[in-house]
């Protein structure tokens, strides 16, 4: 018997939580760019300088369109290039080379879309010359990269935990759980091919080409995962 609430055996599937980030994403972006057009239409008529409604209507729509179809960028880098362990700086700079895609995207698509849109109301529409323009989307969109891959971490973090709880009533040998800080993962245990020590985290090796680390000891790992066949073959592996 069901309960139709929780999911799997229980109820229904809930969402997932990068998808459920994603609908917070939307949502705050609907919602501040619905305040910033507003807020130019009445700037526009205090500066005794009206503008029609459906221009900044279209800046902000483009941009937030775009925004929503790149929001997958900081999603992705967040959860392959995460800001903890042994890698960090050099994850850290992977970021900050992902912004720089991040923003010329969203840069070029949204002037794409906004020129096409005046030119069907038999308009023009000019971005500006020369670097400044960028620069200046830029930084927005650093903050935008920053807000979006920290909305996914947090997400995730805080409801994958809940979502992979192991079942008590499951068998310990039908799955491995890896902590990667941001997720837990859960694995088969034939899909380990080896287990390393790397400083203070232990690197799994699965048979998918992923490596990821968990923090822990080699010694402490392989008291746990001993019932599953896993065996200490060196100091290190």
């Amino acid at each position: 018997m069901t309960s139709g609430v929780q999911s799997g055996t229980s109820g229904t599937r809930r969402l997932p939580p990068w998808a459920i980030a994603y609908l917070i994403l939307a949502v705050a972006t609907l919602v501040i760019g619905t305040v910033n057009v507003l807020s130019v239409v009445d700037e526009r008529v205090w500066m005794d300088r009206p503008i029609e409604w459906w221009r900044p209507a279209v800046w902000e729509g483009t941009s937030g369109i775009v925004l929503m179809g790149l929001a997958w960028l900081p999603l992705l880098a967040i959860r392959d290039f995460p800001l903890s362990g042994p890698n960090r700086l050099r994850n850290l700079a992977v970021h900050a080379a992902s912004t720089m895609v991040f923003s010329l995207a969203h840069v070029a698509l949204m002037v794409a879309l906004r020129q096409l849109i005046y030119a069907l109301a038999g308009d023009s529409y000019d971005f500006g010359d020369g670097w400044d323009p960028w620069l200046y989307e830029y930084r927005k969109d650093v903050l935008s990269y920053t807000l979006y891959a920290a909305t996914f971490w947090l997400t995730i973090r805080l409801m994958g935990e809940k979502a992979d709880e192991p079942n008590p009533s499951a068998p310990a040998s039908d799955s491995i759980l890896i902590d990667e800080g941001q997720r837990l993962l859960r694995v088969a245990p034939n899909a380990v091919l080896g287990i390393h020590s790397s400083g203070n985290y232990v690197e799994f090796v699965l048979d998918d080409g992923r490596r990821p680390l968990m923090r822990t000891t080699l010694a402490s790992l392989g008291a746990q995962l001993a019932g599953q066949g896993f065996v200490r073959t060196h100091r290190s592996w």
